[in-house]
Formats: structure tokens, C-alpha cells, sequence
């Protein structure tokens, strides 16, 4: 019997394969805005009312599914493209006389940017709508973050805007210490994504020279507060390095049962180049070790990264122990005499441990939050989740060019967050309504049989 594979129900690859109206289609249909087209429209009660709101937000939102970068770019296209004013919802019969002026489309944004609030509120519901429609939406989480160029020359013309500085360090063979630094002046996107299905679940927008560390836990308090069931779903989520710290790690286990798998920096790379520095033998990838038991004599070691080794009593040979999996009970990672876990030859087997079994050794995770972790830093699952943050940084590429921001004009914190929020709101319009046509029998059946003749 042939085993037929059944596709995810969301996939970024049926979108981009759309065309480009039916892709703004996709949005205006789907996109849960009521709320803020009645907002608007009070907002608008007794002034001139020259343009329909719900056209104008069409046509703002089309702006964002085409990447103008200026309103003056999108009233041209509105111009040109009839088809596309009719889809806004302008008046057919008035031809370009129905694009609206530069003035109301400023009056428009100017409203739009007061509106803040109703905005988060369809981003709100359509996360709730995706973990209504995908089961294991939001399981496997990821974080990272993004730095936004602002389009200003300095701090007199965007003063929400700072300096924004990336570390990049390491070690090279001569024990020397190397270090690249990238700057700009801008803002900084925190984002965190589902990653099986590259969707945004929470975000925000800060100077740049805010600390990735710093915003991880406010993020996912936020993400709690609006989508408590979302979070109880979450089994893990990875980061790299800039949020790495102890309280993070002990945030997300201790308080929403979130495994961290976060990429750690090495804290020891000093005691490295000192050693190097001293004339010690040894290359730069030589394994530094810590006794895991500092108060007694015991040949149990650990490196930064968490892998525990065993000396053998006999040969001083340095073994990896065997990783035997987390005790939740007890709150502690569990590994395994490597020569009783693999089979293998060991002269002082018997001196370590003469059962037969092999040493157990656990490891209570408060003995360094930063180093050891529910998921074992050594395992194999810990190297396959990891892998999944990348999917952060493939949403960060569709932000710069699908939605534009590698080219734009915005200025001021207020204004790049409205624009940040329409564009990941079209993202997950473009995912509801895609998993929508993609229901029912069609989503379900594994395979169509062909109709009788």
C-alpha cells in the first residue's frame, strides 16, 4: 500500500504563487477590521467625507501587499490601475477623480496613527483565529531580533531613533581575541514566530540600542496576557546568543513551562587565551573542563556548553557520558557511565562503579540555569530545535522584501510601528485566508479519486 504524505495546512510558497490582486483579494476578505472601520469612521463624524473610509483602508492596505514606499507611489498606481481602485472599493464611475488627494490620505494616517490600539486588536485576533485553524500553531517557538535603518540623518529629524550596535567575537588559533561590529541608527524589531509555520506571534518595536536579553520576558508576559491558551501550547522556544542569561532561561521553564533552547556565549573563553598566553599546549578548540563536584575529589566534568565527561580512574582517558534524558520531577538532567550505555571498553569500570549498571550522575538545572537547560544542550533534540530559528530569520527577510522596509520613508517610533503592525497583519490575513480555501474536503482528503465518466 503506497503511503501518501499529507502537506501542511499553511505554506508560504501557495501565497507567493497568487497573483498580485489575488493576493490583496486574499486580505480584504479575510482581514477582521470592523472594529477599526467604525472607529474610524466616528472619528470622521461631521468633517468632510469626500472619500469612504473602507476604501481608503483598502487602499492603504493595498499599499502594503505592493510595497510602495510613499503614499505618492500608491495614489500614482490607484491612477493608473482601474481595476485595482474597483477592488478598494472606490467609485467605478468617477474614474481617477476617485483617488483621494495627498491632504486626505495625510488626514487618513493621522487618524490611522490614533488608532494604535484597534490595530493590535486584529493582530490579536487573527494569531487566536491560527490556533483555532492549525492545531500545533504556536508549539515550537522562535525569537530574534531585526535592526530598521530609519530614514533620517540623525537624531534631530527622528528623535525616537539611537544607535543600534551588534558584537560579533571569537577566538582564533593564537589565542587572540577577534571582534566585528555592525552599526546603524534606527530602531530594532523583536519578533517571535511560530516556527513550523514562519507566523508571527508577538512583536514589538524599540530604539536600537535596546537589549535583545531584556525583552524576552516582557514579550512572552504579553503573548500570556493575550493568548494564554497559545502559550500553554508552547513546548520550547530558541533564540541565539543575545538572549542568552540565566533569567530567561529560568523565566520561560519556571513560570510558562517553555523549554529555553537558547545558544550560549562561552564565559571561559578568557581562562582559554590565558592558558594560551601562559604557553600551555593546546589549540583554541581545545575542550575547557570544570569539576562538576569542586568540594571533593571526582573525575566528573563539564564544559560551557553543558556536555559531561568522565576521566577513567585507570587511563585518565576523557569520555562523553551518555545523556539519559530530563527528569521533570526532580528538575535534573540524568547521564549514564558511557562505557555501560555504549558497550565499550573502560579499565576502571569496575573502580567507577562496580554494579554493573554503570554511574548515574543527575544534575539539578539551579546548578547553572545559563549552562543546563531541560533540553539538553549535547542532545541531538536540542541541535533540531535550534535549527528551527531560522525560520525568524526568513520572516525578517519577507519584512525587508515583500513589505518593503528595506526601502522606505518612516520616520518617528509611532509611525514605524503602525507600518510594522499593517505589514505583519497582512502576513497572517494572507495565512487565514489561504488555510480557508484550503478546508473542508480539499484540506482533508488525503487523495482525490477521479470522478467516475
Amino acid at each position: 500500500m503506497a503511503i501518501v504524505r499529507q502537506q501542511n495546512l499553511f505554506s508560504w510558497q501557495d501565497v507567493e504563487e497568487l497573483g498580485d490582486l489575488e493576493r490583496l483579494k486574499l486580505v480584504i476578505e479575510t482581514m477582521p477590521d470592523r472594529e477599526l472601520i467604525q472607529a474610524l469612521e466616528r472619528r470622521r463624524k461631521g468633517k468632510r467625507d469626500d472619500y469612504p473610509i473602507i476604501a481608503m483602508w483598502n487602499s492603504v492596505l493595498a499599499g502594503v501587499v505592493y510595497q510602495h514606499p510613499s503614499i505618492e507611489s500608491l495614489r500614482r498606481e490607484l491612477q493608473r490601475n482601474g481595476q485595482l481602485r474597483q477592488m478598494c472599493g472606490f467609485n467605478p464611475l468617477l474614474g481617477i477623480k476617485a483617488v483621494p488627494s495627498k491632504d486626505a490620505y495625510h488626514r487618513f494616517l493621522k487618524g490611522l496613527l490614533s488608532m494604535q490600539e484597534e490595530v493590535d486588536k486584529i493582530f490579536h485576533g487573527l494569531i487566536e483565529e491560527l490556533r483555532e485553524l492549525l492545531p500545533d500553531f504556536g508549539e515550537h517557538l522562535a525569537v530574534d531580533s531585526k535592526g530598521i535603518d530609519t530614514y533620517a540623518r540623525g537624531h534631530s529629524s527622528d528623535p525616537d531613533a539611537d544607535w543600534g550596535v551588534k558584537r560579533y567575537q571569537g577566538v582564533r588559533e593564537d589565542g587572540s581575541l577577534w571582534e566585528k561590529v555592525k552599526k546603524w541608527f534606527g530602531y530594532k524589531l523583536h519578533l517571535i514566530v511560530d516556527t513550523s509555520y514562519e507566523l508571527p506571534v508577538g512583536y514589538r518595536i524599540t530604539r536600537a540600542s535596546t537589549s535583545d536579553m531584556a525583552e524576552l520576558a516582557p514579550m512572552i508576559k504579553e503573548s500570556k496576557d493575550h493568548h494564554s491558551e497559545l502559550i500553554e501550547r508552547a513546548r520550547d522556544l530558541s533564540a541565539d546568543k543575545g538572549y542568552d542569561s540565566r533569567e530567561n532561561n529560568a523565566t520561560l521553564w519556571d513560570d510558562y513551562d517553555i523549554k529555553p533552547v537558547i545558544d550560549i556565549r562561552d564565559m571561559w573563553k578568557e581562562e582559554k587565551r590565558d592558558r594560551k598566553l601562559k604557553g600551555e599546549k593546546g589549540s583554541s578548540k581545545e575542550i575547557i573542563t570544570r569539576s562538576l563536584y569542586p568540594d571533593r575529589v571526582d573525575n566528573i566534568v563539564y564544559d560551557y556548553k553543558g556536555s559531561i565527561y568522565c576521566h577513567c580512574p585507570a587511563s585518565d582517558q576523557r569520555k562523553k557520558m551518555a545523556y539519559q534524558g530530563f527528569e521533570k520531577d526532580r528538575n535534573s538532567l540524568k547521564y549514564r557511565c558511557p562505557a555501560a550505555a555504549y558497550g565499550i571498553e573502560c579499565q576502571g569500570k569496575q573502580e567507577c562503579s562496580g554494579n554493573g549498571y554503570g554511574r548515574i550522575v543527575r544534575i539539578p538545572l539551579e546548578l547553572d540555569r545559563r549552562i543546563f537547560t531541560p533540553i539538553a544542550r549535547s542532545s541531538y533534540a536540542w541541535e533540531r530545535l535550534y535549527k528551527g530559528r531560522t525560520a525568524v530569520e526568513r520572516v525578517n527577510s519577507r519584512v525587508d522584501n515583500v513589505f518593503g522596509f528595506e526601502n522606505h520613508f518612516i520616520r518617528g517610533k509611532a509611525k514605524m510601528t503602525l507600518r510594522m503592525s499593517l505589514a505583519l497583519i497582512v502576513m497572517l490575513s494572507m495565512a487565514v485566508g489561504r488555510i480557508r480555501q484550503k478546508q473542508g474536503e480539499k484540506m482533508r482528503s488525503l487523495v482525490q479519486l477521479p470522478r467516475a465518466a
